[in-house]
């Protein structure tokens, strides 16, 4: 299941809140490039070089596939998987996790920021190994994704875009806060069908303090 790929914005109550239910939601700095984020079992962590095994098995995969854009192989191998982490932990414009659930590795999200005037937006894409989906491990992952766009890389836009066929990903992002924007006629060709694109986005200003559903735990 797949959609395509501040700081201080929110005000200094919304991190007094978070410094009083670390026990719940946890974000612990490991260094300059990303940060570890939990929220119950949902986990988004930095990639690391051991996981291509992990996620060649679940990117393997045609339901995978069929979701998300030509540029990830199929088949895929290993050695694709090699090639995805060192190019994800390298990347400057690009914060890739790895999305975990009950410490198994469950997919891959990423925040692709854009360039020059839009430098203050990203795409957000995300995809799941089948044996994970339905498990609602998606809107969390995308919840903790936009809660460190917007306050930790200073964006104040993240866009997201689903295939019109897509319903269980559309649904996913509107459950996260997501707003639908507009349908892209006839922009996407996939295994040979010309398909409509949904485009939804969260802005700055839909973040609250009780974003991740945590002010009264």
């Amino acid at each position: 299941m797949l959609i395509r790929a501040v700081s201080d914005l929110v005000g200094n109550g919304f991190f007094l809140l978070l410094s009083l239910i670390t026990p719940i939601f946890k974000v612990e700095t490991t260094d300059s490039y990303m940060e570890d984020l939990t929220l119950g079992n949902v986990s988004l962590r930095k990639l690391e070089a051991s996981d291509n095994i992990a996620i060649a098995t679940l990117a393997n995969n045609r339901k995978v596939w069929d979701n998300i854009t030509d540029i990830m192989p199929n088949p895929y191998s290993i050695d694709d998987a090699d090639v995805f982490i060192k190019i994800a932990l390298s990347s400057e414009d690009q914060k890739i996790f790895a999305i975990t659930y009950k410490g198994e590795l469950a997919g891959v999200i990423g925040l692709h920021r854009q360039k020059d005037v839009f430098r203050l937006t990203a795409e957000i894409g995300y995809w799941l190994g089948e044996p994970y989906w339905n498990k609602g491990i998606a809107t969390v992952a995308v919840k903790l994704a936009t809660f460190h766009g917007i306050t930790r890389m200073g964006l104040v836009r993240i866009y997201a875009c689903a295939y019109a066929f897509n319903k269980a990903s559309q649904r996913v992002l509107e459950k996260a806060g997501y707003k639908f924007e507009c349908v892209s006629r006839k922009s996407v060709i996939k295994n040979g069908t010309i398909l409509d694109d949904h485009r939804y986005s969260f802005i700055d200003d839909y973040l609250t303090e009780d974003y991740l559903g945590l002010k009264n735990k």
